[in-house]
């Protein structure tokens, strides 16, 4: 017997200081079952830090070709790739002929993902926005993460905090491109 997707509800107050965009939203999330809560996590803040109206999550891993989360425009063009975690440097190439944005949300070792991209043929690679989280901030998230969930989600000065509950996690958010990472 296969196992389902869990679903976790987020209500998310947004005050991104940065962008001046100050959001309630409110969203439904399907974590596979070999999804870490991690991921979930990254998927989560990405959703909320890249925020504007259209914007979509993918349809799951099991669809290994849609992006985590994507913004299409009437025609169903891509207007916005937005992956998380360590993406090849082979979907990043095919991700910005596709799109006209491409960002990658990550928690991983920027060694790790220096060495997955260098030396690789990634088009446009100077355009590809590289978000990356505090992996100590990002597992605090995940072990905190219920089937219910209201977070407060600060950004100001590339600082970013969010508030769960009773508690705060916060990390100082580097970004870069994935070309910097070349």
């Amino acid at each position: 017997m296969a196992l389902s997707s869990t679903i976790r509800n987020f209500e998310i107050e947004l005050a991104n200081i940065d962008q001046h965009v100050y959001e309630s939203l409110a969203f439904k999330v399907a974590q596979h079952p070999s999804e870490h809560s991690e991921r979930v996590a990254v998927r989560v803040l990405a959703r909320a830090l890249a925020h504007e109206e259209g914007l979509e999550f993918g349809r799951g891993l099991s669809t290994v070709e849609d992006p985590a989360l994507w913004l299409k425009d009437p025609m169903g063009q891509i207007v916005h790739w937005i992956d998380v975690g360590a993406p090849a440097a082979q979907r990043l190439h095919k991700a910005s002929k596709q799109a006209q944005r491409v960002s990658v949300y990550s928690d991983k070792n920027k060694t790790n993902l220096q060495n997955e991209w260098r030396g690789q043929k990634i088009h446009q690679a100077g355009s590809i926005a590289l978000v990356h989280l505090d992996t100590a901030f990002i597992a605090t998230l995940g072990e905190h993460m219920d089937k219910q969930n209201k977070w407060s989600i600060t950004l100001t000065e590339g600082y970013l905090s969010v508030g769960f509950g009773e508690q705060t996690a916060d990390c100082q958010l580097e970004v870069t491109t994935v070309g910097a990472m070349l």
